[in-house]
């Protein structure tokens, strides 16, 4: 491994995809959110080991994964984040299992912002506006959200998908200033 590489790979990601989500949270009109994306990728506890696993074309976190059937720095982050669908699971006192809740339309806007900037970031020349679409349809047996925050994200990417980023960004920016739903 070339530390120097790895190094120098992962800080030049991590500000490739935090400007790209920025610009989508400003398009959104969420600029707070889009300053503050993902600070804690540079703590020890996620920089470090984003660096070890390093490979450029997916996220480190699954080369950790693969090391050691799990990710410290992944539980880390979606702990810390709340624009990741992920964070949003809390213990149901009736059911008495850990289940998804809905998360703040805010929150719903950053993921998408997140989830278009990384599919640029990784893809590069073979970004399509369905490619955000196409990662989350790959993902929908597996994954675990809220069923109303699903279905708001799911009709952003398609929304982005059919009508690009210029008219899905002024739905968004929209149903932020007025406060409607998505």
């Amino acid at each position: 491994m070339d530390l120097f590489y790895n190094l120098k790979g992962h800080f030049n990601t991590i500000i490739k995809h935090k400007y790209e989500v920025m610009k989508n949270c400003f398009k959104a009109g969420i600029y707070l959110q889009g300053i503050t994306h993902d600070l804690s990728k540079f703590s020890p506890s996620e920089f470090f080991v984003g660096v070890i696993h390093y490979q450029g074309d997916r996220s480190p976190n699954e080369g950790e994964r693969e090391n050691y059937g799990y990710s410290k720095a992944w539980m880390h982050h979606k702990g810390r984040n709340k624009h990741h669908f992920e964070y949003w699971t809390d213990y149901n006192i009736n059911t008495r299992r850990v289940e998804p809740v809905e998360m703040p339309k805010k929150y719903v806007i950053e993921m998408f912002c997140d989830r278009v900037a990384a599919s640029k970031v990784y893809l590069g020349k073979n970004y399509t506006n369905s490619a955000p679409y196409e990662y989350f349809d790959r993902g929908r047996k597996r994954r675990i959200i809220n069923d109303k925050t699903s279905k708001e994200l799911e009709k952003l990417l398609l929304m982005l998908k059919h009508k690009g980023e210029e008219d899905t960004f002024k739905y968004i920016r929209r149903a932020v200033v007025l406060g409607k739903s998505l």
